[in-house]
């Protein structure tokens, strides 16, 4: 699972094996986990954030969102 981002204890990541899924991040921190679309920035899931919480890292993720492209399509080959 490469981690392409590491933000005030947050992990953001993609699994390797999720072959076949448009690109996507999963954050994980203490148990909890968040997941979005990169084409659109929305979430897919949300397992434990508090909405102020999920707001703070879409607000990262906005920033990083080409990075993380970038990362998913030279893992992945697109």
């Amino acid at each position: 699972m490469p981690v392409v981002l590491r933000w005030n204890g947050h992990r953001f990541l993609f699994y390797s094996k999720e072959i076949g899924e448009p690109p996507h991040i999963h954050v994980l921190k203490d148990g909890k986990q968040l997941k979005f679309w990169l084409a659109d920035m929305r979430i897919a899931r949300n397992e434990g954030f508090a909405a102020h919480e999920a707001n703070a890292i879409m607000k990262v993720a906005s920033e990083h969102r080409e990075t993380f492209l970038e990362a998913w399509n030279d893992f992945f080959g697109n």
